[in-house]
């Protein structure tokens, strides 16, 4: 089975996505990297679930330095708030 990953814009319902074989910090932070590319300018607001590999130092440290993105979190077995989910 495949990692998806999404990213939908509101205004404009584009979805930027990915699948990896993993579920790792690093696949992560390279989504992010991917969407910092996508979406130079503005706020980014992330709604994301509370795995531990959206939480690590090196996306800690990343988004310390892209104060631009905004990362909210879900609450536990509530994946039917992110509308990318749905």
């Amino acid at each position: 089975m495949r990692l998806r990953r999404r990213h939908l814009d509101a205004l404009t319902w584009k979805v930027t996505h990915e699948a990896r074989e993993r579920r790792t910090g690093a696949d992560f932070l390279a989504f992010l990297k991917r969407l910092a590319r996508a979406y130079p300018e503005g706020e980014v607001h992330l709604i994301l679930d509370d795995v531990s590999t959206h939480k690590t130092p090196d996306v800690k440290a990343w988004l310390a330095r892209h104060k631009r993105f905004r990362f909210h979190f879900t609450p536990t077995s509530a994946s039917w708030m992110n509308q990318s989910e749905t």
